[in-house]
């Protein structure tokens, strides 16, 4: 199932399966801001990652020593979601634990996906629900991949400050200590499919909060992320998208030991208690 929200000036798509976003279009000139998930590249538009973000070593995980197999970015985008609210400009979706989620992520949780139209902007937002009694790890993360239909080398991103990023590179889907410096040039970082040879950029943290897709110096859209400290930048090789990623949480370190409560970067939701988290796609 499908549900689209409109305002005066965007139309969003989202389908009840993952709860993700498939598409967003201005009004105007109806522009489709969102990758076609074309399968030759890659077959997903935005999904939702729940509740891990990246890969476990050996697809592993331990809690109160028992083993449990969770597979990269976890299980969310795959399941049906329940719509439970649906207005002109706003939707609400739910994911319950159930018996399926239960035997690999031994927790009773409740996921909102919150989808909101506000003038120029679409406000993504998460909400994760704790009901056990019990404090409950988890990641959470959006996988947003914009299409870019110019030439890769036309687009650039523009960050809110001008900073060194400090990029953890990737060994087997995990991250290693090696870390390579990214210098901005006066705040841009121009593409180019070499950055992603080695898979995702990813960063513990950075400064900016705040990062402007460029196509040919023009501004495309702000991308939002505030209440994210990790981030991931992505894309395929000769595909016609950028993913931009706002994480909490990432793939385990190669030396990780398989404890997830003590896994860097894991959030702990004490009982009976509620995480809220959003970030904004400002078209332009």
């Amino acid at each position: 199932m499908t549900v689209s929200i409109e305002n005066s000036q965007l139309t969003a798509t989202i389908n009840s399966k993952g709860a993700e976003l498939i598409s967003l279009r201005k009004n105007s000139d109806n522009r489709e801001y969102i990758w076609n998930a074309h399968p030759a590249f890659w077959g997903k538009h935005a999904p939702v990652l729940f509740p891990i973000v990246g890969t476990l070593k050996d697809n592993q995980y331990v809690f109160n020593d028992k083993t449990y197999s969770l597979l990269r970015h976890g299980f969310a985008r795959d399941y049906e979601f329940e719509l439970i609210s649906n207005s002109a400009t706003e939707v609400v979706f739910s994911l319950k634990a159930n018996a399926e989620t239960l035997r690999v992520y031994p927790f009773d949780f409740e996921l909102q996906l919150i989808y909101k139209l506000e003038e120029n902007a679409l406000i993504v937002g998460y909400k994760v629900i704790n009901k056990t009694t019990a404090t409950m790890p988890f990641s959470i993360g959006g996988h947003p991949a914009f299409a870019l239909p110019k030439t890769f080398d036309n687009y650039s991103l523009l960050f809110e400050f001008q900073e060194t990023l400090k990029q953890y590179s990737l060994k087997h889907d995990l991250l290693s200590e090696v870390t390579i410096p990214i210098e901005l040039e006066h705040k841009k970082l121009p593409l180019n499919y070499r950055l992603f040879e080695n898979d995702a950029m990813v960063f513990k943290s950075m400064k900016s909060k705040k990062i402007t897709i460029l196509e040919n110096e023009h501004s495309l859209l702000n991308f939002h992320y505030k209440d994210f400290e990790n981030f991931g930048i992505w894309t395929k090789p000769g595909a016609a998208f950028i993913c931009l990623e706002p994480w909490l949480g990432y793939s385990d370190t190669t030396n990780h030991n398989g404890n997830i409560i003590q896994k860097e970067a894991i959030q702990k939701l004490a009982p009976q208690s509620q995480f809220n988290g959003q970030f904004q796609i400002e078209i332009f």
